[in-house]
């Protein structure tokens, strides 16, 4: 028997649902059950209903029906489906996962659905898994046994301590106004230049460039960035040989910094960073004469986060090199105007890191005293 179910909507309800209606982006099977249902309030016949909304006639007897044996919150939801069985128990998901973590079979890189669904196979007494199959499963776990990410676990060794809270205290405290702290790093690029002409974006068209390019060399940039004021500065080498080094170190002394008593450098364990690149390159007097203005504060290995500078590398990537510079004249010019910008900006890093910081979170890591140490009274 064919049940006639009536729909007689209150003023709130009706209003509830135009709102929905008008109210943009919704689910087009939820629009126009809200639909039908304003329609059959307002009179019209099933058959009208199923014209005017452009759905079948059994949709409208659902949304109706749906309506009258369900709260009115949730009458423009789905039905819950119970969907098939799953193939896999929990012990043969968990074969699964611990099969993917493993190494691959010999003589390949990796592993693939296939494989897995393969090897899983061999262990069970399942005649066939699918790659779909083995693909929800490991969604669900979060594993991509295809996917490698590379990392460096440091030694957190009394020398990699000692010089990271060397490091932090320069960030900590404000330095004298004539003892500076300067954070330095160089960073490599090359020349990517354009086969054919890009073309210009108009209305409805974004700008297009063509995916052929033309590799023209490279270059390196030393950047200077100074851990408490708003200042940096690009400088664009050839090469970045320990010559290179010490010419950056003579103009961070005469030309960035001409009055400074001391200018404390942070900088990282590059071979060529030493004082004995300013040797190899100038006259002992003229070396000499430098390093009195300078003192070297190193990074430990394996922690370059520690540089102030790499964050202010990492936003000139970003706001200045992220596109195709073809030429020497052109890179300078482009990084000049961003240094003048940045600088005039007042733009600085914020360096939240502090000894107190490190010794909370890597406490544990710490070296331990090898004998026993009592306050001074």
């Amino acid at each position: 028997m064919h049940v006639k179910y009536i729909v007689e909507l209150t003023e709130v309800e009706r209003e509830s649902l135009q709102t929905f209606v008008n109210s943009g982006s919704k689910l087009a099977r939820k629009v126009k059950r809200a639909q039908v249902l304003l329609a059959a309030d307002q009179g019209y016949q099933d058959k009208d209903i199923a014209e005017l909304v452009g759905v079948g006639t059994s949709t409208v007897y659902r949304a109706k029906k749906r309506f009258v044996e369900r709260p009115f919150e949730v009458v423009l939801d789905d039905e819950p489906r119970p969907g098939g069985s799953r193939k896999l128990t929990g012990k043969e998901e968990a074969l699964l996962v611990a099969t993917a973590c493993s190494n691959p079979p010999k003589g390949r890189a990796r592993w693939t659905m296939q494989l897995l669904a393969d090897a899983f196979v061999s262990m069970t007494a399942h005649a066939s898994l699918s790659d779909e199959t083995v693909r929800r499963r490991l969604r669900e776990k979060k594993i991509k046994p295809w996917q490698h990410k590379m990392w460096c676990i440091p030694r957190i060794d009394a020398a990699y301590v000692a010089r990271m809270e060397d490091v932090l205290d320069l960030y900590a405290f404000e330095p004298a106004p004539n003892e500076p702290v300067v954070c330095f790093d160089e960073s490599p690029i090359q020349f990517i230049g354009e086969a054919r002409a890009p073309i210009a974006a108009c209305p409805g068209r974004p700008a297009r460039i063509d995916y052929e390019y033309r590799r023209n060399g490279t270059a390196n940039l030393f950047v200077f960035l100074d851990a408490h004021k708003p200042w940096r500065h690009v400088k664009v080498t050839d090469h970045r040989a320990s010559a290179d080094f010490a010419e950056c170190m003579r103009d961070l002394a005469d030309v960035h910094y001409p009055d400074a008593e001391r200018i404390r450098v942070v900088l990282d364990n590059l071979s060529t960073h030493t004082e004995a690149a300013l040797y190899r390159t100038f006259p002992a007097d003229e070396a000499r004469r430098i390093l009195r203005r300078l003192e070297f504060h190193f990074v430990p290995k394996h922690a370059s986060w520690l540089n102030m500078v790499e964050i202010e590398i990492g936003v000139m990537k970003k706001q200045c090199l992220d596109r195709r510079i073809g030429e020497h004249d052109l890179l300078c010019s482009e990084l000049a105007a961003w240094e003048r910008t940045r600088n005039k900006d007042g733009a600085h890093i914020e360096w939240l890191f502090t000894v107190d910081k490190a010794r909370a979170k890597m406490g544990r890591a710490y070296p331990k005293p090898t004998q026993t140490w009592h306050a001074a009274a």
